[in-house]
This record gives C-alpha cells, structure tokens and sequence, in this order.
C-alpha cells in the first residue's frame, strides 16, 4: 500500500504552518508553537525540523523571537520533494527501483501500467506545492487537485 509516513505527514502539515504564520506576520516561528498548534509530539517535530532545515526548506534564527522559518516561497517547495527528503526514494513496486531483479520480470504483465501509475502519482506529488495546501485550507469549496487525481 503506498502511504505517507507519519514523519512526512507531519513535516507536509508544519511547512504549511510556517507558511500560514509567516502569511500572517512574517515572523518566525517556535517548535514549540508548531507543536501545539498542529498537534505533533515536540521531539519528533524538532528531529523533522532539523532535517528540514539541513533540505533547505527551513531556516532557523536565534534570539528573543527566534524560531524557524520557510527558506524558499512555499510555491516553490512540492510535496513530492519534502516527501522525498523526509521518507527517501517513493516506489509503488520494487521493479521501478535501481538493480531491482524480480522472477516474474520476463513475464510480467503489470510491470508498464504500473509504471504509469507510478509516474502520475510522482507528477501530481510534484505538482501540490505548500502554497497550494495553504490555499486549500483557504478554500473549502472543491479541491483543484480532483482534476488531477481523476487523471491519474
């Protein structure tokens, strides 16, 4: 079953946070109010921020106000590439990964539908950034994305 982990589930939902508050006010934001504010366990959510932080997608800063803060327009950071970042490579089937050798290869007959199905789904992830997550939240009417998930 291809599933988000928790780890790049939560780091989705702080990026957007970030981008939320620093919509609102510019200013940066604490773990702590992260944490409280989505609801994700501070020790986990400070290991996810500092690998987020060595990926580029967050800047720290010190001193009485600091915290963390988007370090590229949340437009031009994708789901996919967090996703990515966060859980590593995303694969539907073994037989789309380096070196893979399976028994059934010369006979398989789902290996090229799949493989499609594998690719949509990489274009679609590519194609949510954290902008359009905040724009979603914004607007509660019909998601945008639907068009693209029928496609798939």
């Amino acid at each position: 079953m291809l599933r988000l982990t928790k780890k790049a589930d939560y780091s989705l939902i702080a990026l957007r946070h970030f981008a939320a508050r620093q919509r609102e006010t510019g200013e940066a934001v604490s773990a702590k109010e992260v944490s409280d504010g989505c609801g994700i366990p501070l020790p986990v959510l400070s290991k996810l921020l500092q690998k987020l932080g060595k990926n580029g997608f967050l800047v720290s800063e010190f001193g009485t106000n600091g915290g963390y803060r988007l370090a590229r327009d949340p437009s031009l950071i994708s789901a996919l590439e967090v996703i990515r970042a966060i859980d590593g490579p995303i694969v539907l089937a073994n037989c789309f990964t380096e070196n893979a050798h399976c028994g059934h290869s010369s006979r398989c007959t789902v290996k090229r539908p799949l493989k499609r199905i594998h690719e949509a789904i990489l274009r679609l992830l590519n194609s949510v950034s954290i902008e359009d997550m905040l724009q979603e939240a914004d607007d509660s009417s019909t998601p945008p994305m639907a068009a693209a998930l029928v496609a798939l």
